[in-house]
């Protein structure tokens, strides 16, 4: 079993099945406390089934998880009641006042009435929303709901929090901010795991794990990730009309890999350095002049991309 002792999260060979469909297959990874493991992947890659796993919601048909020491299929109330959890939807009443909100969810959470009011002006201040409790929900940009939502979840003080898609829909600074958060919680040893599917976020993340058709495909530190998985270096060639070029350059000599991205190409070679010129001087004999090559650092995006091509590839079937 993957893990320590130490682990807060625990997942050994899950299977979630959905008659014929598998939407969960053999997944097996662990969470310390205090880490921020991200789940990345594309819709329906199978991350919110999974996080709905882990917090007791549903029943695995196969395999192990143990969250906060706890088998999710043998007690199930027993973990919800450890956990803070924030599905991809908004979660809170849009009637209802940002005060009665948080009154109401910690009514939910049992959180002791002599620490209530406590709890709740943590939340509005780290929401931002300080001056504003008598507001209704409805009327809050996307990005304060978002943290209120956190609030909210997080006013049982919870050492294990599960956030599915939290920032989706959200603008990029709303996002940045939301982050930050997450961060601060790690730092107090609240064991965070999170999805999304925009390849940004998982820079903010401890370690990262990559899932698509409900298998997990890499496992790593972002940097990890990005400069170990790919197995060579990358190149970006840049052309007007180079997206025609793709075929030509898969048959090239030390090319492994071309992918659109943009109005360029990024080419995964086994020397960068060599490759460059060889490349552009491979084109303009094929008849496509003016190209131009170098070598950049690989991001996240390219990670993915890479690795669920070649995961693909391996079972045979389309990227």
């Amino acid at each position: 079993m993957p893990g320590d002792a130490g682990a807060q999260i625990i997942v050994d060979g899950l299977v979630k099945r959905f008659g014929t469909f598998v939407a969960v297959d053999g997944v097996s990874f662990d969470v310390a406390r205090g880490e921020i493991m991200g789940f990345l992947g594309p819709n329906g890659a199978g991350k919110s089934t999974l996080i709905r796993i882990l917090c007791g919601l549903l029943r695995p048909s196969g395999g192990r998880a143990l969250v906060a020491g706890i088998d999710v299929t043998k007690d199930p109330d027993a973990v919800r009641q450890r956990i803070g959890y924030m599905s991809q939807k908004f979660s809170l009443y849009n009637t209802l006042s940002v005060i009665e909100n948080l009154r109401f969810f910690g009514g939910v959470y049992g959180v002791p009435r002599d620490k209530l009011d406590e709890r709740i002006r943590f939340a509005v201040e780290m929401a931002g929303l300080a001056g504003r409790e008598t507001s209704l929900v409805a009327t809050l940009a996307g990005g304060w709901k978002q943290r209120l939502a956190l609030g909210a979840a997080i006013l049982h003080r919870p050492a294990i929090l599960f956030l599915d898609e939290p920032t989706s829909g959200v603008d990029p600074g709303s996002r940045r901010r939301f982050w930050d958060l997450i961060h601060t919680l790690g730092a107090e040893g609240v064991s965070v795991l999170v999805s999304t599917h925009y390849m940004d976020e998982a820079e903010y993340c401890n370690r990262v794990a990559l899932i698509t058709r409900g298998r997990l495909i890499a496992l790593g530190t972002p940097q990890e990730l990005r400069h170990r998985s790919l197995g060579g270096e990358l190149l970006i060639i840049e052309r007007e009309g180079i997206a025609d070029a793709i075929d030509l350059l898969q048959t090239a000599p030390g090319v492994k890999d071309v992918a659109v991205f943009g109005s360029a190409l990024h080419v995964l070679v086994d020397d960068a350095a060599t490759r460059a010129p060889a490349l552009v001087t491979y084109l303009t004999g094929h008849g496509i002049a003016g190209a131009t090559a170098r070598r950049i650092d690989p991001t996240m995006e390219d990670s993915f991309v890479h690795l669920v091509g070649a995961a693909a590839a391996a079972r045979g079937e389309p990227a």
